[in-house]
């Protein structure tokens, strides 16, 4: 077979492998979970795989090297040095995983299928595969039904898709309705595969109605009103996208008056007060603004802000907030001024090839000859609307946290980048020996210590699925949990778990468990007390070990230890009602009912309805008191002072 042959068998590899990528991500409830990450991740290895042979195999092999490509190696460069420095290394190892992911997969694309049949492949699958699945929001919304797949989902009456999440859905609709828009009106498609693609960017724009995310339809009215302006630059355009931008406005019109859901979300965007209304979301800015404030450059660590939220918690979220809802104080918070400024300069960037790639593809004004269209134009505007749409949609949300949208955002960035060289052949560079061992040793490094992750990963979330299954808080499920630390030491959570079984089971007598006989509670609970000091050692944010340690000492009458651990804990939340409930259980051990009660009275003004902790106790505590009031009364009253 000669060379010729296996770099056509390499490339269309590599594209097969891309498409089932971008496929199986948004199919998969956005590839959020473990399982559904780890899919791709093994998809992306054999994508580095591929480009290594192509390299080897291609006699005179040349990259594709336009500027952004310097921003994104920075970036990976800077994530991979944050790594070594970061507080948590489990939390910084799994952030770096997504990132290097990302940028090999940017690199992959840009340089393997960068060829026009490529590009149009990749792009017709996208806007119906996006068709498709707004078809099922669609169907949810239409029928009321509950469900993804066979999961249930907890948005009801929003159209969610293939996603959890509605607003997520219409992270990755958003990207895509402007690039079937373009393709519509100015592709160079038979009229079949026209009328076909309006119709999917009919489907899409239904979709986006239907997930009631008021961030999507901001973003996606931004996007349109780039996407029709730029097109009416061109005279052959102006009038089909001014048809196509009535119908649509025509269709919201005819809809939106007539489905009280509809205007309800709507309105919520603004409040009476004229001021945009806050549902949660905007007060994590604030917490995230406050960690960026006190860690400017290098940020609290790569997926860090939830781990370090708690001693930034306001009095009315109680939650574990996960991401900031919003990527680019995300990007602050985690990264800080260094690495949101490399971010700052890509964008900078990729805009800097839009405009420089428009004079190798824009059309023609005249009205002389055939309108035959182009798809290099489509792409670009299309594209170029869509990573606009969620570069505004992420300033309320956190879609470039969401696997399937980071990683069509990335590929739009690549293929987008890839035309600047209908611009210029500047940035093409020759490939010979030195460069080639040296990208073959940074594909092979990649690869490998990729592949090592995801097994490592895909071990532990074995044991892990079977200490799910097994009886909660039992012997049997703490050799589980055991098992996935041996294979992932780091684990936070997991020895969590493990300290709050075995606590658990010492809080029961030390009897109850079978297995268990001769095994006191005391033994359990400094067992217990070892794993929670491993986890607050492993994560030293996390304040549920300290109070899981505390708790432990208590139980073995060691208070003055105890309150040193409490003391820690509400160091690290100060805000939570958790960390009240647990304090005001060591001040009732240790007989302090009046400080008791104003843990007790604090933890319910944070947290009232699922507060029963609180509330039990609450009541209790008065009445202790109550009674040694009571008997302090009656023993002044029996012996009166001369």
């Amino acid at each position: 077979m000669d060379r010729e042959r296996i770099d056509g068998w390499c490339e269309r590899g590599i594209l097969a492998l891309v498409l089932g990528i971008l496929v199986f991500g948004p199919l998969a409830m956005g590839a959020v979970g473990t399982l559904e990450f780890l899919i791709l991740q093994g998809l992306a290895v054999g994508v580095l795989l591929l480009w290594t042979i192509r390299l080897w195999v291609n006699e005179r092999p040349k990259l594709l090297w336009p500027p952004l490509c310097w921003a994104v190696l920075a970036f990976a460069a800077y994530a991979i040095a944050r790594y070594g420095t970061a507080d948590i290394e489990y939390l910084a190892r799994q952030e770096l995983i997504r990132v290097l992911i990302y940028a090999f997969l940017f690199f992959a694309i840009l340089n393997n299928l960068h060829r026009q049949e490529s590009t149009t492949l990749i792009g017709f699958t996208l806007v119906f595969l996006a068709m498709a699945i707004a078809g099922y929001a669609v169907y949810q919304y239409a029928t009321g039904s509950d469900r993804v797949w066979h999961l249930l989902k907890p948005y009801q009456g929003r159209g969610s898709g293939t996603y959890i999440c509605p607003n997520h859905l219409g992270g990755f609709l958003e990207l895509l309705l402007p690039l079937a828009l373009a393709y519509t009106l100015t592709g160079r498609l038979k009229p079949v595969t026209r009328v076909l693609m309006g119709y999917a960017a009919l489907v899409i724009t239904a979709g986006i109605v239907v997930t009631l995310s008021r961030g999507a339809w901001l973003a996606t009215g931004l996007s349109l009103v780039l996407l029709f302006g730029v097109l009416a630059m061109l005279r052959r355009y102006r009038l089909p996208a001014a048809a196509f931008l009535v119908l649509l406005t025509a269709g919201l019109i005819i809809l939106v008056p007539r489905n009280f859901t509809f205007q309800h979300r709507a309105r919520q965007l603004v409040a009476a007060d004229t001021q945009v209304r806050d549902d949660l979301r905007f007060a994590l800015w604030q917490p995230a603004w406050r960690m960026w404030q006190d860690h400017p450059w290098w940020g609290v660590g790569p997926g860090h802000f939830d781990a370090r939220f708690g001693q930034y918690r306001p009095d009315k979220v109680q939650m574990r907030p996960d991401r900031v809802h919003n990527d680019y104080l995300n990007t602050l918070a985690d990264w800080g001024l260094a690495g949101a400024g490399l971010v700052a300069a890509a964008l900078g960037l990729l805009g800097w090839g839009v405009v420089r790639t428009w004079r190798g593809v824009r059309v023609s004004n005249a009205e002389i000859g055939p309108r035959r269209g182009s798809n290099k134009f489509a792409f670009v505007v299309g594209a170029a609307a869509g990573l606009a749409a969620i570069l505004a949609h992420s300033v309320v949300d956190f879609n470039m946290h969401i696997p399937a949208n980071a990683i069509l955002t990335i590929s739009l960035m690549a293929l987008l980048s890839a035309h600047l060289r209908f611009a210029s052949d500047h940035y093409w560079v020759s490939a010979g020996y030195g460069l080639k061992t040296l990208a073959t040793l940074g594909l092979l490094t990649g690869a490998v210590w990729l592949a090592f992750q995801g097994w490592r990963r895909g071990a532990e979330y074995a044991w892990l699925r079977q200490a799910e299954r097994a009886e909660k808080f039992s012997p049997d499920q703490v050799q589980l949990l055991k098992r996935a630390l041996a294979v992932e030491p780091h684990n936070y959570d997991t020895t969590f778990e493990v300290a709050e079984a075995l606590r658990r089971q010492s809080q029961e007598g030390g009897q109850f468990y079978e297995g268990l006989e001769g095994v006191t509670y005391a033994d359990l609970a400094r067992e217990a007390l070892e794993w929670f000091d491993r986890g607050s050692r492993l994560n030293p944010w996390d304040a549920r070990n300290f109070l899981g340690a505390g708790w432990c000492l208590d139980w073995l009458k060691r208070h003055e230890e105890a309150r040193a651990r409490f003391q820690r804990a509400l160091e690290l939340e100060p805000n939570s009602y958790l960390v009240m409930n647990y304090l005001g259980l060591h001040y009732i051990e240790t007989g302090n009912y009046a400080a008791a009660r104003a843990c007790f009275e604090r933890a319910l003004r944070l947290e009232w309805r699922e507060n029963d902790t609180a509330r039990n106790y609450l009541a209790i505590v008065n009445s202790r008191l109550l009674e040694a009031a009571e008997g302090g009364l009656g023993a002044r009253l029996r012996n009166p002072s001369p």
